[in-house]
Protein backbone atom coordinates (compact mmCIF):
# COMPACT_ATOMS: atom_id res chain seq x y z
CA UNK A 1 0.00 0.00 0.00
CA UNK A 2 1.25 3.47 -0.91
CA UNK A 3 0.31 6.96 0.30
CA UNK A 4 -0.68 9.64 -2.19
CA UNK A 5 -1.49 13.32 -2.04
CA UNK A 6 -3.32 15.45 -4.60
CA UNK A 7 -3.12 19.09 -5.59
CA UNK A 8 -5.85 20.04 -8.05
CA UNK A 9 -6.73 22.99 -10.23
CA UNK A 10 -9.94 24.41 -8.66
CA UNK A 11 -11.81 24.17 -11.95
CA UNK A 12 -10.25 21.70 -14.33
CA UNK A 13 -8.93 19.20 -11.81
CA UNK A 14 -12.03 18.36 -9.77
CA UNK A 15 -13.58 15.63 -11.92
CA UNK A 16 -10.28 13.89 -12.58
CA UNK A 17 -9.28 14.24 -8.94
CA UNK A 18 -12.39 12.39 -7.78
CA UNK A 19 -11.77 9.67 -10.36
CA UNK A 20 -8.17 9.21 -9.20
CA UNK A 21 -9.21 9.05 -5.55
CA UNK A 22 -11.84 6.38 -6.29
CA UNK A 23 -9.26 4.34 -8.23
CA UNK A 24 -6.73 4.53 -5.41
CA UNK A 25 -9.20 3.79 -2.63
CA UNK A 26 -10.48 0.68 -4.41
CA UNK A 27 -6.91 -0.61 -4.23
CA UNK A 28 -6.55 0.25 -0.52
CA UNK A 29 -4.03 3.06 -0.98
CA UNK A 30 -3.94 5.89 1.54
CA UNK A 31 -4.74 9.46 0.46
CA UNK A 32 -3.90 12.76 2.16
CA UNK A 33 -5.64 15.99 1.13
CA UNK A 34 -5.07 19.53 2.29
CA UNK A 35 -8.09 21.53 3.45
CA UNK A 36 -8.58 23.20 0.07
CA UNK A 37 -8.48 19.97 -1.91
CA UNK A 38 -10.66 18.10 0.61
CA UNK A 39 -13.34 20.79 0.29
CA UNK A 40 -13.10 21.05 -3.51
CA UNK A 41 -13.25 17.31 -4.09
CA UNK A 42 -15.81 16.57 -1.40
CA UNK A 43 -13.73 14.20 0.74
CA UNK A 44 -13.57 15.76 4.22
CA UNK A 45 -12.58 12.38 5.68
CA UNK A 46 -9.28 12.54 3.77
CA UNK A 47 -8.28 15.97 5.10
CA UNK A 48 -5.08 16.37 7.12
CA UNK A 49 -3.45 19.45 8.61
CA UNK A 50 -2.12 21.65 5.82
CA UNK A 51 1.37 21.75 7.34
CA UNK A 52 1.46 17.92 7.40
CA UNK A 53 -0.15 17.14 4.06
CA UNK A 54 3.07 15.89 2.42
CA UNK A 55 4.49 14.07 5.44
CA UNK A 56 4.86 10.36 4.68
CA UNK A 57 3.72 10.61 1.05
CA UNK A 58 5.13 8.30 -1.62
CA UNK A 59 3.87 10.58 -4.39
CA UNK A 60 2.14 13.93 -4.81
CA UNK A 61 -0.11 14.14 -7.86
CA UNK A 62 -0.53 17.55 -9.49
CA UNK A 63 -3.71 17.83 -11.59
CA UNK A 64 -3.69 21.05 -13.60
CA UNK A 65 -1.22 23.09 -15.61
CA UNK A 66 2.22 24.47 -14.88
CA UNK A 67 0.80 26.84 -12.23
CA UNK A 68 -0.65 23.93 -10.27
CA UNK A 69 2.64 22.12 -10.70
CA UNK A 70 4.57 25.03 -9.19
CA UNK A 71 2.30 24.96 -6.15
CA UNK A 72 2.72 21.20 -5.86
CA UNK A 73 6.51 21.40 -6.00
CA UNK A 74 6.57 24.01 -3.26
CA UNK A 75 4.51 21.73 -1.01
CA UNK A 76 6.43 18.56 -1.83
CA UNK A 77 9.96 19.92 -1.49
CA UNK A 78 9.76 20.38 2.26
CA UNK A 79 9.39 16.61 2.74
CA UNK A 80 11.44 15.54 -0.31
CA UNK A 81 8.37 14.00 -1.98
CA UNK A 82 8.36 13.28 -5.75
CA UNK A 83 5.70 14.98 -7.88
CA UNK A 84 3.88 13.63 -10.93
CA UNK A 85 2.24 16.28 -13.10
CA UNK A 86 -0.96 15.59 -15.03
CA UNK A 87 -1.54 18.18 -17.74
CA UNK A 88 -5.01 19.73 -17.77
CA UNK A 89 -4.00 22.98 -19.44
CA UNK A 90 -2.26 23.73 -22.68
CA UNK A 91 0.99 22.00 -23.57
CA UNK A 92 3.04 22.34 -20.37
CA UNK A 93 6.76 22.18 -19.74
CA UNK A 94 6.45 20.70 -16.24
CA UNK A 95 3.56 18.25 -16.49
CA UNK A 96 4.24 14.94 -18.20
CA UNK A 97 1.09 12.81 -18.05
CA UNK A 98 -2.07 13.42 -20.09
CA UNK A 99 -5.47 12.83 -18.38
CA UNK A 100 -6.15 9.72 -20.45
CA UNK A 101 -2.91 8.18 -19.21
CA UNK A 102 -3.32 8.69 -15.46
CA UNK A 103 -4.24 5.09 -14.64
CA UNK A 104 -1.33 3.70 -16.66
CA UNK A 105 1.01 6.24 -15.02
CA UNK A 106 -0.13 5.23 -11.53
CA UNK A 107 0.33 1.55 -12.34
CA UNK A 108 3.86 2.23 -13.59
CA UNK A 109 4.68 4.22 -10.47
CA UNK A 110 3.41 1.46 -8.20
CA UNK A 111 5.43 -1.07 -10.21
CA UNK A 112 8.59 1.04 -9.88
CA UNK A 113 8.77 1.68 -13.62
CA UNK A 114 9.76 5.34 -13.48
CA UNK A 115 12.69 7.67 -12.89
CA UNK A 116 13.01 10.81 -10.81
CA UNK A 117 14.50 13.93 -12.36
CA UNK A 118 15.87 16.48 -9.91
CA UNK A 119 15.31 20.09 -10.96
CA UNK A 120 17.27 22.67 -9.06
CA UNK A 121 15.50 25.68 -7.60
CA UNK A 122 16.75 29.19 -6.89
CA UNK A 123 16.72 30.44 -3.29
CA UNK A 124 16.17 34.10 -2.44
CA UNK A 125 16.92 35.49 1.01
CA UNK A 126 15.42 38.94 1.57
CA UNK A 127 17.51 41.01 3.97
CA UNK A 128 16.09 44.20 5.45
CA UNK A 129 17.66 46.49 8.03
CA UNK A 130 16.30 45.80 11.50
CA UNK A 131 14.05 42.96 10.34
CA UNK A 132 14.30 39.20 10.24
CA UNK A 133 15.42 37.71 6.92
CA UNK A 134 12.86 35.79 4.84
CA UNK A 135 13.70 32.87 2.56
CA UNK A 136 11.90 31.83 -0.63
CA UNK A 137 12.55 28.98 -3.09
CA UNK A 138 11.44 29.10 -6.74
CA UNK A 139 11.37 26.42 -9.43
CA UNK A 140 11.03 28.96 -12.24
CA UNK A 141 12.29 32.35 -11.12
CA UNK A 142 12.70 35.07 -8.56
CA UNK A 143 11.92 38.56 -9.88
CA UNK A 144 12.87 41.88 -8.34
CA UNK A 145 10.79 44.51 -10.10
CA UNK A 146 9.64 48.12 -9.93
CA UNK A 147 6.54 48.85 -7.88
CA UNK A 148 5.48 52.07 -9.61
CA UNK A 149 3.89 52.08 -13.05
CA UNK A 150 5.86 54.17 -15.53
CA UNK A 151 8.94 54.43 -13.31
CA UNK A 152 12.14 52.39 -13.35
CA UNK A 153 14.12 51.09 -10.39
CA UNK A 154 17.88 50.99 -9.92
CA UNK A 155 19.30 47.65 -8.82
CA UNK A 156 22.96 47.25 -7.81
CA UNK A 157 24.34 43.78 -8.55
CA UNK A 158 27.13 41.88 -6.80
CA UNK A 159 28.35 38.49 -7.97
CA UNK A 160 30.09 36.40 -5.31
CA UNK A 161 30.55 39.51 -3.17
CA UNK A 162 32.12 41.63 -5.92
CA UNK A 163 30.39 44.62 -7.58
CA UNK A 164 29.25 43.76 -11.10
CA UNK A 165 26.99 46.53 -12.43
CA UNK A 166 23.86 48.59 -11.78
CA UNK A 167 20.70 48.15 -13.82
CA UNK A 168 18.19 50.96 -14.26
CA UNK A 169 15.32 48.81 -15.40
CA UNK A 170 11.79 47.55 -14.96
CA UNK A 171 13.10 44.50 -13.14
CA UNK A 172 15.59 41.66 -12.90
CA UNK A 173 14.84 37.95 -13.37
CA UNK A 174 16.91 35.29 -11.62
CA UNK A 175 15.74 32.05 -13.21
CA UNK A 176 16.60 28.38 -13.11
CA UNK A 177 17.18 26.36 -16.26
CA UNK A 178 13.61 25.12 -15.82
CA UNK A 179 12.42 28.72 -15.66
CA UNK A 180 14.26 29.74 -18.82
CA UNK A 181 11.08 28.99 -20.78
CA UNK A 182 8.91 31.13 -18.46
CA UNK A 183 9.25 34.89 -17.81
CA UNK A 184 12.89 35.05 -18.91
CA UNK A 185 11.94 33.68 -22.32
CA UNK A 186 9.36 36.45 -22.82
CA UNK A 187 12.15 39.07 -22.60
CA UNK A 188 14.31 37.15 -25.08
CA UNK A 189 16.42 35.19 -22.63
CA UNK A 190 18.00 31.92 -23.84
CA UNK A 191 16.32 28.54 -23.57
CA UNK A 192 18.34 26.24 -21.30
CA UNK A 193 17.84 22.49 -21.05
CA UNK A 194 16.21 22.00 -17.62
CA UNK A 195 18.73 19.30 -16.71
CA UNK A 196 21.44 21.96 -16.51
CA UNK A 197 22.36 23.49 -13.18
CA UNK A 198 22.59 27.23 -13.69
CA UNK A 199 21.20 30.60 -12.64
CA UNK A 200 20.01 32.79 -15.51
CA UNK A 201 20.19 36.53 -14.80
CA UNK A 202 18.07 38.60 -17.19
CA UNK A 203 17.26 42.33 -16.90
CA UNK A 204 13.83 43.55 -17.97
CA UNK A 205 13.74 46.70 -20.13
CA UNK A 206 17.17 47.89 -18.96
CA UNK A 207 17.92 51.54 -19.75
CA UNK A 208 21.50 50.86 -20.71
CA UNK A 209 23.54 49.45 -23.58
CA UNK A 210 24.30 46.17 -21.80
CA UNK A 211 21.00 44.36 -21.41
CA UNK A 212 21.96 40.75 -22.15
CA UNK A 213 21.14 37.65 -20.16
CA UNK A 214 24.01 36.00 -18.29
CA UNK A 215 24.18 32.29 -17.48
CA UNK A 216 25.87 31.90 -14.10
CA UNK A 217 27.24 28.94 -12.20
CA UNK A 218 24.63 27.43 -9.85
CA UNK A 219 26.74 28.21 -6.78
CA UNK A 220 27.17 31.86 -7.76
CA UNK A 221 25.81 34.21 -5.09
CA UNK A 222 23.87 37.08 -6.65
CA UNK A 223 23.15 40.04 -4.38
CA UNK A 224 20.60 42.58 -5.61
CA UNK A 225 20.32 45.87 -3.69
CA UNK A 226 17.52 48.38 -4.25
CA UNK A 227 19.66 51.46 -4.82
CA UNK A 228 17.19 54.10 -6.00
CA UNK A 229 14.75 56.16 -3.94
CA UNK A 230 11.86 54.05 -5.26
CA UNK A 231 10.38 50.90 -3.79
CA UNK A 232 10.55 47.54 -5.52
CA UNK A 233 8.93 44.14 -5.02
CA UNK A 234 9.95 40.49 -4.93
CA UNK A 235 7.92 37.89 -6.85
CA UNK A 236 8.53 34.15 -6.46
CA UNK A 237 7.24 31.93 -9.27
CA UNK A 238 4.75 34.65 -10.15
CA UNK A 239 3.45 35.09 -6.60
CA UNK A 240 3.87 38.30 -4.64
CA UNK A 241 6.59 38.02 -2.04
CA UNK A 242 7.01 41.38 -0.34
CA UNK A 243 7.75 45.04 -0.89
CA UNK A 244 11.35 46.23 -0.87
CA UNK A 245 12.48 49.69 0.16
CA UNK A 246 15.74 51.41 -0.79
CA UNK A 247 18.68 49.63 0.84
CA UNK A 248 16.97 46.24 1.03
CA UNK A 249 18.88 43.30 -0.44
CA UNK A 250 17.91 40.03 -2.07
CA UNK A 251 20.61 37.34 -2.02
CA UNK A 252 20.07 34.53 -4.52
CA UNK A 253 21.84 31.22 -5.03
CA UNK A 254 20.89 27.62 -5.71
CA UNK A 255 18.46 26.07 -3.23
CA UNK A 256 19.68 22.95 -1.39
CA UNK A 257 16.17 21.48 -1.87
CA UNK A 258 15.56 20.46 -5.51
CA UNK A 259 12.20 19.64 -7.02
CA UNK A 260 11.82 15.89 -7.64
CA UNK A 261 9.76 15.22 -10.77
CA UNK A 262 8.57 11.76 -11.77
CA UNK A 263 9.28 10.93 -15.42
CA UNK A 264 7.96 7.97 -17.36
CA UNK A 265 9.91 8.30 -20.60
CA UNK A 266 8.30 9.17 -23.91
CA UNK A 267 7.97 12.93 -24.39
CA UNK A 268 11.17 14.76 -23.44
CA UNK A 269 12.01 18.45 -23.16
CA UNK A 270 13.14 18.68 -26.78
CA UNK A 271 9.91 17.11 -28.02
CA UNK A 272 7.81 19.48 -25.93
CA UNK A 273 9.85 22.43 -27.21
CA UNK A 274 9.41 21.33 -30.81
CA UNK A 275 5.67 20.89 -30.36
CA UNK A 276 5.23 24.13 -28.40
CA UNK A 277 6.72 26.25 -31.17
CA UNK A 278 5.64 24.19 -34.16
CA UNK A 279 9.22 23.51 -35.22
CA UNK A 280 9.74 21.57 -38.42
CA UNK A 281 11.81 18.38 -38.42
CA UNK A 282 12.87 18.97 -42.03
Amino acid sequence: MATFGLVVHPGKGIELGRSVIDWLRKRDHEIHLGSQEAALLGYPDLAVDDDKVTAGLDLLLSLGGDGTMLRSVELAARDDVPVMGVNLGQLGYLTQVEPSGVTVALKRFLAGSYTIEDRHRVRAVVKRAGKRSKTYDALNEVVIEKSMVGRTVRLDIELDGRPFTSYVCDGLILATATGSTAYAFSVRGPIIDPRHRAILMTPVAAHMLFDRSIVLQPDCEVTVTVASDRDAAVLVDGQQGETLVPGDRVVCTMSPQPARLVTLGGSDFHSVLRSKFGLSTR
